[in-house]
């Protein structure tokens, strides 16, 4: 797989911790040439760093999916700096955990916001790229939370259920120039579960997830093998879950 990952250049959101760290650091040691965005600027410069004392190679801008200039900038500095772009990974996200009818609202928007909206800005900046280049490859990073429903992640879920939808009708659209994989993860030991703001259900997360919780890097190999694969396959979909979850 190293060959197929090797040189290519992948732009990744939410890339200054937990999954989008692991993918980015992942990438690079495959050779990858990465380009990362988090809203964070500390976070990412770490990330980077890490990068390029493994010897790898790597551009950091400071991205937030919720505002569709941070992507388109996030994919210029990729295309200005290496010609093109070759996969788009949308990875931010944030997860609010309530009841429906405790109208969270704002918790609401703020999901919407990034986990749907900012998937779709970034397929926004990367399509016209790729329609230029007559290929490209969108990884989207979904959840099994959207194929178990359970009480208090009701909005979370829709919000990744949107994004699985909406990842299979541009699959069905595409022409196969640009391909597209929705890769869902279970429990992931990430601080994901830090956007929780009620204490008691961030505990019961935080309890899940060191019980259950995979590595990071489980999720950026499975990344590895979706954008391996020759040009005329492409892998859907993948479920990556600990074999003792629900």
């Amino acid at each position: 797989m190293q060959k197929q990952v090797s040189d290519k250049v992948i732009a990744i959101t939410g890339a200054g911790s937990g999954i989008g760290k692991a993918i980015a650091i992942e990438l690079a040691k495959y050779g990858a040439r990465v380009v990362i965005g988090s809203r964070t600027e500390a976070s990412l410069t770490e990330v980077a760093q890490l990068i390029k004392d493994s010897g790898g190679e790597v551009v950091q801008v400071v991205t937030d999916v919720k505002k569709k200039q941070d992507l388109l900038q996030l994919v210029d500095a990729a295309v200005n700096t290496y010609g093109r772009l070759d996969v788009m990974i949308n990875n931010a996200g944030v997860a609010h955990i309530s009841r429906i009818d405790e109208l969270e609202v704002d918790q609401w928007d703020d999901m919407i916001d990034s986990n749907l909206k900012g998937v779709l800005y970034g397929m926004a900046a990367a399509i016209p790229v790729f329609k230029k280049q007559q290929a490209g490859h969108i990884i989207n990073i979904v959840s099994t939370s959207g194929l178990k429903i359970v009480p208090t992640q009701g909005v979370y879920a829709g919000t990744k259920n949107a994004v699985r939808t909406l990842t299979e009708a541009f699959r069905q659209e595409s022409d196969g120039t640009i391909r597209i994989t929705g890769i869902s993860p279970g429990y992931v030991k990430t601080n994901l579960v830090n956007t929780v703001k009620d204490e008691e259900k961030r505990q019961q997360v935080l309890q899940a997830m060191e019980r259950l919780g995979l590595a990071p890097v489980a999720v950026a190999n499975a990344v590895i093998y979706a954008i391996s694969q020759p040009v005329d396959i492409e892998v859907g979909d993948i479920v990556i879950r600990p074999s003792a979850q629900d």
